[in-house]
């Protein structure tokens, strides 16, 4: 037998990247079955009741802390909202973020690493929107995750780049070129305010990274000591 016959020819994905998508995959599954009609009647408003019951509404956020109260319900969607999406296709733009920047990422960070700077990009996004005067829609759908993850992803880079001495800044091209097409799209056919968060994502992702991927924390004192 010839070596590495039985390898692989493709890289398997991280199983915390299939973890991460799995909600969002089952949930279409089952939003296309209830809108088919083979599930009754009934299920063709599945879509509408799961971005009623988990989407971030940042003014319910901001109710519950001038009240001081957080009903489990409400609180959970500080996190819940990154698995609800608008559209099957609005769904299928976040899973092609989520598995090809998550297995970039996890072929570097832990599992436990990945799954903290998604979910920590998704709640520090929902929570800098929520602080936006002129933040009054819902937000819905893993974007911001997604952004935490090409925060991470360019660390990576600004990581390696700096070990070779080479221009650091070029690790935020990605960044950069996302936000300018965001950009246009929001001038050409009007935009809605969520990109704080995606923005906010990206930020919490990149300054995750210097706690959770192997030897994150030994680098960032380096730095410090270096200053």
């Amino acid at each position: 037998m010839r070596e590495g016959y039985d390898e692989h020819p493709i890289n398997p994905l991280p199983p915390v990247v299939w973890l991460l998508a799995a909600p969002i995959i089952l949930g279409e599954l089952a939003f296309g079955l209830g809108q088919s009609g083979v599930l009754g009647p009934l299920a063709a408003g599945w879509r509408m009741d799961a971005l009623q019951r988990f989407a971030f509404d940042p003014g319910i956020a901001r109710a519950m802390v001038e009240q001081g109260v957080y009903p489990p319900h409400h609180l959970i969607r500080v996190a819940s909202y990154a698995f609800v999406h608008g559209t099957v296709t609005h769904a299928l733009m976040a899973l092609v973020f989520i598995l090809a920047l998550g297995k970039m990422v996890g072929e570097v960070f832990s599992g436990l690493a990945v799954a903290t700077v998604f979910l920590g990009s998704v709640i520090f996004g929902a929570l800098v929107y929520a602080m936006m005067p002129f933040a009054d829609v819902a937000i819905y759908g893993a974007y911001p995750g997604a952004y935490g993850l090409i925060g991470a992803f360019t660390w990576i880079l600004w990581l390696r780049l700096g070990q070779t001495n080479s221009n650091r800044a070029r690790a935020f091209s990605l960044i950069g070129m996302l936000m300018a097409i965001q950009l246009i799209f929001g001038l050409i056919f009007g935009g809605r305010p969520d990109w704080v968060a995606d923005l906010a994502g990206f930020v919490a992702g990149f300054g995750l990274s210097f706690v959770v991927a192997p030897g994150g924390w030994r680098h960032t004192l380096a730095i410090i000591r270096r200053r």
